[in-house]
C-alpha cells in the first residue's frame, strides 16, 4: 500500500474552504486524509472506521475554544464534509477520564451536550478515545491486512515481530467508555508508539500533522501486507461444479424471511470467492465468526453454508437448522446474563454456496450490496491470517455484546418499512404516462423496481431518478421479455409482482382494418401481457410465496368505441387473460387483476386524435377528460394507486377495477 498523499490536492481543500469560518486549515486537511482512507476499501467500509482532530473555533459567546472535530454518526469518510466532523468541546470532554464509569447511553449524552452545535450529527462511539489521547491528528480503520495480524491466537507476538515498539498493543475490550479509558493508558505507557493495535478491532495512528498521521497509517498497513505476502503459499483449489443462480436464488429467496419479511439477493463472485467457498476450509474457516465486531451488525456472526444443488426442501431445513442455533445462541446469552433483549430476526445475511460464491441478503438492495462488500472483504482477510497463522475470532459473549448493544436495541421499533419494502416489481412501458406514474407510485411504498421500454432515453431518466434498475426490452419479444426477467432476478433475486402496462391505441374500422393493424395491436396489447405473464409466473412458482400479475386494460374491453377495434378487441381478450391466470395460479397465491381506466393524458393519443374525438362530443378537449359521472379529469397517478392497492390487496384476484371516473357503459358486469 503506498500513500497517497498530494501536497497539491490537500492545498486545493484548504483553499476551497479558505471563505468559511467555521472550517480552518487544520479541519481542511482533516477532510482530506480523511477521504483517501475512506475511499480505499481494503482500509474502510461503509461508514467504517473514524478520524479527528484537535483545534480550535469560535463558540457562540465569540469566544476561541479548544475543540475535538471526530467522525459523525451518518457519515462515511470516503466522501465527508466538514459537517460530518462535529466539534466537541475539548476540555470537560478530556475530563470525562476521571469517571470510573459511564454507560453507553450516557456517553452518547454527554458528548451531545458538549457539541458546539446542537444540531450537528452524533459524534462517533469513539470520540472518548480520540478525546483520551492526546495527538491532534488520529486515523483509526479495520484494514484488511491488520485485522488478518490481529485477529490470530497469537497475535501479539505476531505484530511484536512485523513492527516492534512502533504500534502498541491494546486487548480487545468493546467500543465504549471502558476502551477509551484503557486505551489512553497503554498509549502513555508506550508514549513513543506511533498508533494502538487492538486486537479484533483494528488499528489506530497519530500524529502532529494529518500528513503524518495518515502515512503512519498506510506504512502500517503496508508492512503487514508485505509480511502476509512473503508467507503465502500457492494451493490449487479444485473448482466444484458450477452452480446455476437463476436456478437457486429465486427458491433460496422464497424460504428466507419470516411473516412479511422480505429479502433481497445480491451475489458477489470472484476468483478469489470461488477459491474460498470451493476449498475444503470452508465449513471451518467460515464458522469461526466476523473478523472484526462491528461487522455482526451488517452481517451476523456466521453465514450459513448451502449446497449448490439443494432441493427446496434442503434448503428450507438449512434455514430451520440455521435459525435454530441462532436462537439457542441467543438464549444462551441471555439466560446467562439473567437479561431481557429485543430478540432479532434468526435469518443469515450471508450464504456461501460451493460452486457459485457468497449470496448476501439484505432488507433493501444497499444492505445486501453492503453485507457482500464486509463479506468479500472477510474472505481476503481470513485467507490471509490463514497464511500466516490460524484466523481467529471473538467469543460468543462478545459478538452478542455488539449484536445486541444498547445503542442498537433503542433504534429498533423506531422506523416501520413501507408496505412494499422489499418487494421486486417489474413494471413496463415505465418511460411514461401511466408506467412512469405507476414506478413513481410502487417506489413511494418501498418497492425494488425492475423498469422496462423501448424508449431508451426515456427509461434512463426515470429509472436514475427513482434509483431503479432499467433494461430497453421489446415486450413483443418472447425471449427478450425471458431475458428480462432473468436480469431483474439476478439483480434482485427473486421478483414479486409485475404491472404489465405497455400498449398502443391503434385505430382501424374492423370490417376494412389491415391484417398488419391488427397483429401489432394482438402482439402488444395481448400478447406481450402473456409473454410476461408467463414468464413471471414460472419464478413466482419457484420462489413459493405468492406474487401478483397486474394488467392494464381498458373500459374498451367492455365498451368499445368506433374506430378502435383493433384496440378494444385486444384488450377484451386480455381480460380474459387476466381472469385465466387468477383462475390457473391461485392454488400458488398468485394473484391475478386488472385495471380499466379512460381518457388519461398520456402518449397513448396525440392531441390532433384527442381534439378530434372531443370534437365529434362537442366538447372541448379539457372538457373531453372530464366527461365522466364524476366530472373530474382521471389521472396517470389515479391509475398508479389503482395497481398498488392491487397489489396490496392479499385476498383480490380475478378483479377488473375501474379507474375512469364512472363509465356506466363500460362497468364489468
Amino acid at each position: 500500500m503506498k500513500s497517497q498523499w498530494s501536497d497539491a490536492e490537500a492545498e486545493a481543500l484548504v483553499e476551497q474552504y479558505a471563505g468559511r469560518s467555521d472550517v480552518n486549515r487544520d479541519i481542511a486537511l482533516r477532510v482530506y486524509t480523511s477521504r483517501l482512507i475512506g475511499r480505499d476499501p481494503s482500509l474502510v467500509l461503509h461508514g467504517g472506521g473514524n478520524t479527528s482532530v484537535k483545534t480550535r473555533l469560535e463558540d457562540d459567546l465569540g469566544e476561541t475554544v479548544d475543540v475535538l472535530c471526530v467522525k459523525g454518526s451518518g457519515w462515511d469518510l470516503g466522501d465527508i464534509e466538514p459537517e460530518g466532523l462535529p466539534a466537541v468541546r475539548l476540555a470537560s470532554l478530556g475530563a470525562l477520564r476521571e469517571r470510573e464509569s459511564l454507560s453507553d447511553e450516557d456517553m452518547v449524552n454527554a458528548q451531545r451536550t458538549r457539541l458546539l452545535d446542537a444540531g450537528a450529527p452524533n459524534p462517533s462511539v469513539e470520540t472518548l478515545l480520540h478525546a483520551f489521547l492526546p495527538h491532534k491528528f488520529i486515523d483509526h480503520s479495520h484494514a484488511d491486512a491488520i485485522l488478518s495480524v490481529v485477529d490470530q491466537p497469537e497475535a501479539e507476538a505476531l505484530c511484536r515481530e512485523i513492527f516492534g515498539d512502533r504500534l502498541a498493543i491494546v486487548p480487545y475490550v468493546m467500543p465504549g467508555f471502558e476502551l477509551s479509558k484503557l486505551a489512553a493508558e497503554v498509549q502513555e505507557q508506550n508514549a513513543e508508539a506511533e498508533g494502538l493495535l487492538l486486537l479484533q478491532h483494528g488499528l489506530f495512528t497519530y500524529g502532529d500533522t494529518a500528513q503524518e498521521s495518515y502515512e503512519r497509517h498506510i506504512r502500517a498497513v503496508d508492512d503487514a501486507e508485505r509480511f502476509i505476502e512473503a508467507r503465502k503459499t500457492s494451493v490449487a483449489v479444485p473448482a466444484r461444479d458450477p452452480v446455476d443462480y437463476a436456478t437457486l436464488a429465486p427458491v433460496l429467496r422464497g424460504r428466507l424471511g419470516e411473516g412479511e419479511r422480505r429479502y433481497i439477493l445480491h451475489l458477489r463472485t470472484s476468483q478469489a470467492i470461488r477459491e474460498y467457498v470451493d476449498r475444503p476450509e470452508l465449513a471451518s474457516w467460515s464458522q469461526r465468526g466476523v473478523v472484526t465486531p462491528d461487522h455482526v451488525i451488517r452481517t451476523k456472526a456466521l453465514p450459513l453454508l448451502l449446497a449448490g444443488n439443494a432441493s427446496r426442501d434442503a434448503i428450507q431445513r438449512a434455514l430451520d437448522a440455521y435459525r435454530s442455533r441462532y436462537r439457542e445462541y441467543v438464549k444462551r446469552q441471555v439466560d446467562g446474563r439473567g437479561i431481557a433483549v429485543k430478540e432479532l430476526d434468526a435469518d443469515p445475511r450471508i450464504v456461501l454456496v460451493p460452486g457459485l460464491g457468497i449470496i448476501a441478503a439484505g432488507a433493501s438492495p444497499k444492505a445486501a450490496r453492503v453485507a457482500a462488500d464486509v463479506h468479500e472483504h472477510t474472505v481476503r482477510t481470513i485467507t490471509d491470517a490463514e497464511a500466516i497463522g490460524s484466523f481467529q475470532a471473538l467469543p460468543d459473549a462478545d459478538l452478542f455484546d455488539m449484536e445486541y448493544w444498547s445503542l442498537e436495541q433503542a433504534k429498533l421499533g423506531k422506523a416501520q418499512p413501507k408496505p412494499l419494502a422489499g418487494a421486486v416489481v417489474v413494471v413496463t412501458g415505465a418511460a411514461s404516462g401511466i408506467g412512469e406514474a405507476t414506478a413513481r407510485a410502487f417506489a413511494s411504498e418501498g418497492a425494488c423496481l425492475y423498469l422496462l421500454d423501448r424508449d431508451a432515453d426515456g427509461l434512463e431518466a426515470v429509472a436514475k431518478e427513482l434509483g431503479a434498475a432499467f433494461q430497453q426490452v421489446d415486450v413483443t419479444d418472447p425471449a427478450a421479455v425471458e431475458a428480462a426477467l432473468d436480469a431483474a432476478l439476478e439483480t434482485y433475486g427473486g421478483i414479486d409482482g409485475v404491472v404489465s402496462n405497455a400498449g398502443t391505441a391503434p385505430q382501424a374500422e374492423i370490417d376494412t382494418c389491415e391484417e398488419a393493424v391488427l397483429r401489432g395491436s394482438l402482439e402488444i396489447n395481448l400478447l406481450a401481457h402473456q409473454w410476461l405473464a408467463q414468464a413471471a409466473s414460472a419464478r413466482l412458482r419457484a420462489q413459493g410465496t405468492g406474487g401478483f400479475l397486474l394488467f392494464n386494460a381498458s373500459k374498451a374491453a367492455f365498451n368499445p368505441g368506433k374506430g378502435f377495434g383493433p384496440y378494444a378487441i385486444a384488450k377484451a381478450a386480455l381480460v380474459a387473460l387476466t381472469k385465466q391466470y387468477a383462475l390457473e395460479l391461485g392454488e400458488y397465491g398468485i394473484r391475478a387483476n386488472a385495471v380499466n381506466a379512460d381518457r388519461i393524458r398520456t402518449r397513448l393519443l396525440d392531441q390532433a386524435d384527442v381534439e378530434k374525438r372531443a370534437e365529434a362530443r362537442g366538447l372541448s378537449a379539457d372538457d373531453y377528460y372530464r366527461s365522466n359521472l364524476l366530472a373530474r379529469e382521471v389521472t396517470a397517478d389515479d391509475v398508479a394507486k389503482a395497481f398498488v392497492d392491487l397489489a396490496l390487496a392479499q385476498s383480490t384476484t380475478g378483479c377488473i377495477v375501474t379507474v375512469d371516473g364512472g363509465n356506466i357503459a363500460a362497468s364489468p358486469r
